[in-house]
Formats: C-alpha cells, sequence, structure tokens
C-alpha cells in the first residue's frame, strides 16, 4: 500500500512541532519537515515531490505550508503553486501560525450560533495578527461590518489594506492604544473578537456585560488571562451576561477536528489547494 506523506515546508528555523502531530492525526503515514523554507530554496523541494510517483500513487504526497508568518507563508505557498503544471502537482495546504484554521472554527462556531452575520457590526482586538486578520476576513466575507484594532493606526490600515486587497472586502482599520480606546469601540457592536498576545487582557468584562448590542465574545488567547474578562477558556456559546461567550479551547476544539479534516482531504486528490477560503467552507459543515 502507498504511504501517505506529507512534507512541512515551514517559513521559520525550525519545523513546527504542533503540525507534524496534526498531521499524523490527520492521516499521514509519515511526516518529514523542512525549516527555513522559502521562496529562492523551495523549487527543489516541490520538484521531490511532483517528479517521483505517478497515476494513483501520486495523490498520496502532498505539501503543507507553515510557521510564524502569514505573510512569509503567502509568499512561499504562491512560489510552491507556481510550481506545478499539468499533472506534475500535489494537494497544498497553507496554515501559517494556525491562522487559518484557528480563524476559520472561530467564525465558523458564531455564524452558526448567529444564523447570519449580515450587516453585524464586528470588531477584532488585536486584529493586526495572523489570526485576528483572517478572522476579520471571513467575518467580512459573511457581510459583517468589521473594524481590526490594534495600537497604531498606521500598522492597523496596512494590515486592514492587506485584508481587503486579498479578499475583496471593505475592512475598516482603528487604533486603540488603550484599555480606554478599547473599550469605546466596542460599544454599539454586536460581536467581539480578541486575538491578542498572551497574557493580555484586552477587554474587562465591565465593558461588554451591560452593553446591550453585544450578542458574542470570542477569544483565541488559551493561557490565562483570557484577552475578554469574565469569560472561560471551555466557553463554547455559553450564556455570560446574556451573550454567548467562546474562548480559546472551545473553538479549539473544532480547530483540531478542522486541521486533521484538512490534512485528510490532501490525499484524496492531486489538485487540492486548501487556503482560508476553502478550510472555511470545511469549517461551516463541521461547526
Amino acid at each position: 500500500m502507498t504511504k501517505k506523506l506529507l512534507f512541512l515546508f515551514d517559513t521559520d528555523a525550525v519545523p513546527n512541532v504542533f503540525d507534524t502531530v496534526v498531521g499524523y492525526d490527520g492521516g499521514a503515514d509519515h511526516i518529514t519537515g523542512y525549516g527555513g523554507v522559502n521562496p529562492d530554496n523551495v523549487g527543489a523541494l516541490v520538484d521531490g515531490t511532483i517528479y517521483t510517483r505517478g497515476g494513483s500513487e501520486k495523490k498520496s504526497t502532498a505539501i503543507f505550508v507553515g510557521g510564524g508568518s502569514m505573510a512569509a507563508g503567502e509568499e512561499l505557498f504562491t512560489a510552491v503553486k507556481k510550481r506545478f503544471f499539468g499533472p506534475f502537482r500535489v494537494s497544498v495546504m497553507l496554515d501559517s501560525n494556525g491562522s487559518n484554521t484557528t480563524a476559520a472554527a472561530g467564525v465558523a462556531l458564531v455564524a452558526k450560533a448567529a444564523g447570519s452575520l449580515q450587516g453585524k457590526k464586528a470588531v477584532v482586538l488585536a486584529g493586526t495578527g495572523p489570526v485576528g486578520m483572517r478572522s476579520a476576513a471571513l467575518l467580512a466575507g459573511e457581510g459583517a461590518e468589521v473594524t481590526i484594532a490594534g495600537r497604531a493606526l498606521d500598522k492597523t490600515q496596512a494590515a486592514a489594506d492587506q485584508i481587503n486587497k486579498r479578499f475583496k472586502v471593505n475592512v475598516k482599520a482603528a487604533a486603540t492604544p488603550d484599555e480606554a480606546s478599547r473599550v469605546a469601540l466596542v460599544k454599539g457592536t454586536n460581536l467581539v473578537f480578541t486575538a491578542g498576545a498572551i497574557g493580555v487582557e484586552l477587554l474587562p468584562e465591565s465593558a461588554w456585560a451591560q452593553e446591550s448590542s453585544i450578542e458574542f465574545v470570542a477569544d483565541y488567547n488559551a493561557q490565562p488571562p483570557t484577552g475578554i474578562g469574565g469569560i472561560d477558556v471551555m466557553d463554547k456559546g455559553k450564556d455570560r451576561n446574556g451573550k454567548q461567550a467562546f474562548g480559546a479551547l472551545g473553538i479549539g476544539g473544532l480547530k483540531l477536528k478542522l486541521h486533521r479534516a484538512c490534512v485528510g482531504q490532501l490525499f484524496e486528490s492531486t489538485d487540492k489547494v486548501l487556503d482560508a477560503e476553502e478550510i472555511y467552507a470545511l469549517a461551516k459543515t463541521m461547526a
């Protein structure tokens, strides 16, 4: 029986252990990780995947692009796809920093609970990182009016511009250098997502508990304190102060299942390309 081989092309110096473990859980028989991969050196690695097996055996080879930087990952993902031609291709997935699967899981769970996000006002606090940017893009794709927030307006606007160019949406930017500005920004919104760094509470419970417009709060930080005060990492649609709360581990259960399912799909054909849109479509069926 042909072994299912998954090749991890990581933009960081050391291949990610998390991606390796989930790759095996997703059905790979053997995983080989390469660190420090970039568009200049990936060509020979891709060639090794596409010129070896033929016929039905070729679908048992796949590529996973990861690493800590989504920008670097997107450049590498593009370089990998450019190497393909005709039948000389294998399935490939992009999930730098886990951002595609994490954001897809978080937005899919909220979208299912809401029924529709069309016209909802959404804020993504600390939204300039990979998970925040992907969440903003997916929320906007569902018809929400999205604002991403960050400490500096120039960096936040650059992130919004990048999202809008990539996903053809209209995400807005806001500067929130302190707690007071974050509290002011969420007033009148319906959805609040936080995608900040470990150990930082971005929004105290007092800022959202009595805000009548807020319907959903979701946080991606798995280590205490949570990014949103007053919720628990295990929350998965938990009623808190009349809102539905989603914590990092409540979201993470679907994220792991989604990641595994995506890896499994890579071995179903030679032409699967899994980026944010494709991963989110699958997440919605699993939420």
